[in-house]
């Protein structure tokens, strides 16, 4: 058969050693950080915001809380997971999943907002200081998280 070559075993190049890879080598570390931080904040503002309120405003100051750290911090935690999922794709993917992110965070906040309007299951002043405390919180730890990771950088 003229078309089939076949190459002698002596012939064969060898394989080149393939560098040893850190785990400073993934591009994903300072997403992953940043999660892990405003995660162990988030737990831990909630935490410090259901004794305090508990104590002050009994039940409504809990669910004020509840209701204050899902939005606060969900809605910054939101926007990490989808930045990290779409961490392989190339950046006018992730800037669309980003800001349709925001979109729709912004749509159920309004909703939730609607919603709550007019009832008194929580304590209102509650669901504001923990709202923007865990805004303000789990965004300055994502950011150190991002900041202070170490990744391997070539010039």
């Amino acid at each position: 058969m003229p078309w089939v070559t076949t190459t002698p075993a002596s012939h064969t190049p060898d394989p080149t050693p393939t560098p040893e890879t850190s785990e400073f080598d993934d591009p994903r570390r300072p997403l992953l950080r940043a999660l892990r931080f405003g995660t162990v904040a988030l737990a831990v503002i909630t935490i410090a915001s259901l004794v305090i309120w508990g104590a002050t405003r009994d039940l409504p100051g809990i669910w004020g809380v509840l209701i204050g750290a899902a939005i606060g911090g969900g809605f910054v935690l939101l926007t990490a997971v989808s930045v990290l999922m779409t961490s392989g794709t190339d950046a006018g993917t992730t800037g669309l999943v980003v800001l349709g992110g925001w979109l729709l965070k912004i749509i159920v906040l309004l909703v939730v907002l609607f919603l709550l309007r007019g009832m008194d299951f929580y304590d209102p002043l509650a669901l504001l200081v923990t709202t923007v405390v865990a805004l303000l919180v789990v965004l300055a730890t994502e950011v150190w998280g991002v900041v202070t990771a170490r990744v391997t950088y070539i010039n």
